[in-house]
């Protein structure tokens, strides 16, 4: 940011500005995130458009839980009754170990308006979050931004070299978008932890209201309610440093290595050898956590994974960002229309670090306790998890995993009425 626009012209290759369109706000990148905050941006009555280098969407789901504070704040938008319409509510968790229940988390002693984590596919999430909003222009690759003080020109890798100027840029384009930022000083630590997936449709004959994590000393099995009685599995799966190549190379998603090591894990850790038998097909994934130092520059905000990543074993990282674009988009509407709202962006911006942060700790505990160990470090372990959950310190991890703790969840939100 803060470029002139003959240098973001060189940045996209010296080439001549064929086309010029302006908005008051371009979103770049189309994944939940971005979807809702073109969607808001445009309910609200801004001139939104939504950017998406991938030519296509992307098979599959990854991020299946949102949580209470995100369904309050999708609430006005009319997305909370489109995605409950499709989603399984979950009001308690379990811990457990060897088949012995260690603690019981419940959602639904606590005072919300949503006690409960609705589970759904990230497709269908997707869908209830874009709705009414502008159709993403796939293929739309973003080579540069300049700031001009007064506008934003976004430079783009496309037939006609177009160069849109808006009011304002949100970069809501993951880990990719955090090069259109580099004043956002992204901090990024890899974590070697490996992780095997798979989601199993319905029916499974498990409970459809309670998500279980199973503490072994060979590593945690997650197990999730999925909507028609489905269930999705998650395994603790090794570390990149005790890969072989070849092994390596067996961990090519949809491979018959991780169906069986899934499998394995999941008639060992407490799934059962039925549930084990009826997964198909696993991938797997590593993690890594980030955080920017600013999440905006100028004209041009981060939202999402491009200001913060944490790890999907913390089940926050989807909702970070649909809370960042809920509580930016009043901000952006008033900043459009008016003066700058200089303090309440600050204020904005501290707020949704200080949250990241929080989910971020989050993450790291869960990713850490899932961890595989000794007998008699495990033993150690869940004794003490099980003697704190009798404890006030199970109402605090209820919250925590309720996601009480994001400021979003304490600050009403503003301007929820349409414009």
């Amino acid at each position: 940011a803060g470029a002139s626009v003959p240098a973001a012209r060189r940045a996209a290759g010296g080439c001549r500005v064929s086309a010029r369109v302006d908005h008051d706000v371009v979103v770049i990148g189309a994944g939940p995130t971005g979807l809702f905050a073109a969607a808001e941006l445009q309910r609200r009555g801004l001139d939104a458009v939504l950017l998406e280098a991938r030519p296509e969407a992307v098979a599959g789901s990854r991020a299946i839980g949102v949580h209470a504070p995100t369904l309050a704040a999708l609430e006005a938008s009319g997305a909370t009754d489109r995605l409950l319409a499709h989603a399984v509510r979950i009001p308690r968790g379990l811990a457990v170990s060897g088949g012995r229940v260690l603690g019981d988390i419940r959602f639904d002693r606590l005072p919300l308006r949503f006690p409960f984590v609705a589970a759904v596919p990230q497709p269908a999430t997707e869908a209830a979050v874009a709705h009414g909003g502008p159709e993403p222009r796939r293929g739309a690759r973003v080579t540069a931004l300049a700031d001009r003080g007064d506008r934003v020109d976004v430079v783009l890798d496309v037939a006609g070299d177009a160069v849109l100027s808006a009011g304002v840029v949100v970069v809501a384009g993951g880990r990719p978008g955090r090069a259109l930022l580099p004043a956002a000083g992204v901090r990024e630590r890899g974590y070697r932890d490996r992780y095997v997936m798979a989601d199993v449709p319905g029916p499974t004959g498990e409970p459809d209201d309670v998500a279980t994590v199973a503490l072994d000393p060979a590593g945690v099995l997650e197990s999730f309610p999925l909507p028609g009685g489905g269930r999705r599995l998650v395994a603790w799966d090794g570390v990149d440093a005790a890969m072989t190549s070849a092994a390596a190379a067996a961990d090519a998603p949809g491979g018959a290595s991780e169906l069986e090591r899934l499998r394995t894990a999941v008639a060992q850790r407490g799934g059962g050898v039925a549930l084990a038998g009826m997964i198909e097909r696993a991938t797997t994934f590593g993690i890594r956590r980030a955080l920017a130092r600013r999440m905006r520059v100028g004209r041009v905000v981060a939202i999402g994974d491009t200001a913060h990543e944490v790890s999907p074993m913390g089940g926050q990282g989807m909702n970070l960002g649909l809370l960042d674009a809920a509580t930016l988009a009043p901000l952006l509407v008033e900043w459009l229309r008016g003066e700058e709202p200089a303090a309440a962006l600050a204020r904005w911006e501290r707020d949704r670090l200080v949250s990241a942060r929080a989910a971020g700790l989050m993450a790291g505990l869960n990713t850490a306790l899932g961890r595989p160990r000794s007998p008699v470090a495990h033993r150690v372990t869940t004794g003490a998890f099980r003697v704190a959950m009798t404890t006030p310190a199970r109402t605090v991890l209820a919250r925590a995993y309720a996601m009480g703790f994001d400021r979003a969840a304490s600050r009403p939100l503003s301007g929820r009425a349409t414009s």
